[in-house]
């Protein structure tokens, strides 16, 4: 008995678009059928078990996909399902699998497996100049293994759109600032080979350049069954953060400024922390996020 089980990551294209990525295998095996029998055996939040069927549509596009199928509300770009089809049998079972312990990810809550480097990529943010920064970092930069990325700072002007002249040079600095500020970004040192691709740390030999370095804010998210007192907001609106810890770049370590605010923080109960701030942590103090 055949069978053909692949890993597929969602992207907003596939959620937004009730579609599913198929295997090229399973295509040639399946096409002309119509409609496809798809089953979601699917966790709401890793808890409830649901299970779906769709009378699906093979149709290719740039690649082939999966049409009609209608995705729960708690999947998230980057998630990861499994496809698994077995000759003999009329449907197409793609199943999610339940973290151990649910995430968040900059503030959206992940209870399902997910790859960190499509859920830097494939960001949407709201219309507003540190977006755009943001934004160029996320999708143009180079991509880590964990979600993080770095962009060479003097290539924002030209790719971020925002740079053009005295104004665009005065609103990037402002975006960039912000940033910054808000603990999204970290200024490093790398450098660029000679395709203008940036290493990080810096490759001896290759030439010094200042880097902007984007880093998710991953922490444990409440399980669903417990109250949460910061509930989620996949789409933020202006509203204060109170200070957290953030994981610094490889190597980095956090200036005596902010050493000096964790300790007040800690001292003031405003966070629940060690008394001393861990190796490869800054401290991110409250501020204003915009949304």
């Amino acid at each position: 008995m055949r069978t053909i089980t692949r890993r597929v990551t969602l992207r907003h294209a596939d959620l937004d678009g009730s579609a599913c990525t198929a295997p090229d295998e399973l295509a040639e095996v399946l096409r002309g059928r119509d409609p496809v029998v798809v089953v979601l055996e699917h966790r709401v939040k890793g808890v409830t078990p649901t299970r779906e069927v769709f009378e699906a549509r093979l149709e290719q596009d740039i690649t082939w996909q999966f049409t009609g199928i209608t995705w729960p509300d708690d999947l998230r770009t980057g998630m990861v399902v499994t496809i698994s089809w077995q000759s003999g049998r009329d449907a197409v079972v793609i199943r999610t699998k339940v973290l151990d312990d649910p995430m968040r990810i900059d503030g959206v809550n992940y209870y399902h497996e997910y790859d960190p480097k499509t859920v830097t990529r494939d960001f949407e943010a709201r219309p507003s100049n540190r977006a755009q920064v943001l934004t160029t970092i996320r999708k143009l930069g180079r991509v880590f293994e964990d979600g993080s990325a770095v962009f060479p700072e003097s290539e924002l002007a030209r790719r971020s759109g925002l740079g053009r002249g005295q104004k665009g040079a005065f609103l990037l600095k402002n975006a960039v600032d912000q940033l910054i500020r808000e603990g999204y970004v970290t200024r490093v040192e790398g450098s660029l080979d000679p395709a203008g691709h940036p290493s990080y740390p810096a490759v001896d030999g290759e030439e010094p350049v200042d880097l902007l370095f984007y880093a998710p804010l991953v922490e444990p998210a409440q399980h669903p069954s417990e109250p949460d007192g910061d509930p989620e907001h996949h789409d933020r609106r202006e509203h204060w953060v109170k200070g957290f810890v953030r994981k610094l770049p490889p190597g980095a370590q956090p200036s005596e400024k902010q050493l000096s605010a964790y300790q007040r923080a800690v001292e003031n109960e405003l966070i629940d922390e060690d008394e001393e701030l861990p190796p490869g942590y800054t401290f991110v103090k409250k501020h204003h996020r915009h949304g």
